[in-house]
């Protein structure tokens, strides 16, 4: 399945039915009187979260969702019915942004979550509605109400605990399907991985999610390469793995580099906890190997890990480290939604 994480598309409540005039004429009744019915109420645009689902590809190739109409009112006090709902279905992770796309109209960060974005028109009242005593015999219904519609933007931000950045041909790809089931492409060229990869990994007996986005490379913030459009993808991660290529000419710079487009890109992602790691070290030399841990050291102001994901060098080190700043975070949000308790005791 093709990978989409964005898709902009246009949504339209129904219109509310029309009122019916009509007036009961049956043999030997000798009052009839006004009997329309009112119309039904247009179907609304209900927005639902669901499992199962991890891409916006069933908006690729539709994107108009309108709900239907409000059957109109009919006679002997009929009232029409209202009309289908348009339910559209979106992974957990999905935001919804108005069509200046800043303006954010709902988050979906759990199954089942569901909302109501464009609610149904009114339907109308007929005639018999309008009856009063010294109106007996109304000629007058109401149309429904229009339905409201809008251009939205569906934007998916992946729902992963630890995040892999990092400069092209950094290893990402290669260390997320040594520590997980998952099956990236791998090449020995940049920008191997053209979309965002989620992978299960398991340490201690315990588990989490990791996210492996495209290389980022300088300049990416203004549209180099393929940008930092897939930084949204790590904005929800508790921790970020940066992984530095230790065959690279200089360890330090390539740090650099990806620190300036996290920062650049804003969103909260240069104050995330950072575990620094020199990857393909068995690929080096010992000399070669502790210059470049020196100069990371340097550019990252703490100390590197030395990794390898070929002969998993470190990789439960790494593993464990990304665990604890998870843990710490979870309870750390715990603590926040829990209530808070007053200093004194309650007193009669």
């Amino acid at each position: 399945m093709k990978f989409l994480d964005q898709a902009k598309i246009y949504v339209r409540s129904g219109d509310g039915g029309a009122g019916c005039v009509s007036f009961r004429r049956e043999k030997f009744i000798e009052f009839g009187g006004p009997d329309g019915g009112d119309g039904g109420r247009g179907g609304d645009v209900i927005i639902e979260c669901v499992g199962g689902l991890n891409t916006l590809i069933d908006y690729r190739f539709r994107q108009h969702f309108k709900a239907k109409t409000g059957v109109h009112g009919m006679g002997k006090n009929r009232t029409g019915a209202n009309g289908a709902d348009m339910v559209l279905k979106v992974p957990v992770g999905t935001q919804v942004l108005d069509d200046d796309e800043e303006t954010l109209l709902a988050d979906f960060t759990e199954e089942g979550q569901r909302i109501v974005l464009a609610k149904g028109g009114n339907g109308g009242f007929g005639n018999a509605y309008f009856k009063t005593s010294s109106n007996q015999a109304p000629r007058r219904a109401n149309p429904g109400l229009e339905g409201k519609e809008m251009w939205i933007w569906l934007r998916l931000k992946l729902i992963a605990e630890a995040g892999l950045v990092g400069l092209p041909n950094a290893g990402k790809s290669t260390f997320l399907a040594a520590v997980s089931a998952a099956k990236p492409k791998i090449a020995d060229y940049p920008f191997t991985t053209l979309h965002p990869n989620l992978g299960v990994v398991a340490v201690d007996e315990r588990e989490f999610v990791m996210a492996d986005i495209p290389g980022l490379i300088e300049g990416a913030h203004e549209g180099v390469g393929l940008g930092d459009r897939f930084l949204g993808h790590v904005e929800r991660c508790g921790v970020l793995l940066h992984l530095v290529d230790g065959t690279t000419d200089h360890a330090g710079e390539a740090y650099k580099i990806v620190r300036g487009e996290l920062e650049a890109y804003g969103g909260g992602l240069a104050e995330k906890p950072e575990i620094v790691a020199l990857s393909k070290s068995d690929s080096l030399s010992p000399e070669l190997r502790k210059e470049q841990m020196a100069r990371l050291k340097r550019a990252a102001k703490r100390t590197p890990i030395a990794l390898s994901a070929l002969s998993r060098e470190a990789i439960d080190v790494t593993l464990r480290q990304l665990l604890a700043v998870i843990d710490e975070t979870r309870a750390q949000e715990a603590a926040e939604a829990m209530p808070k308790v007053a200093a004194e005791a309650w007193r009669p």
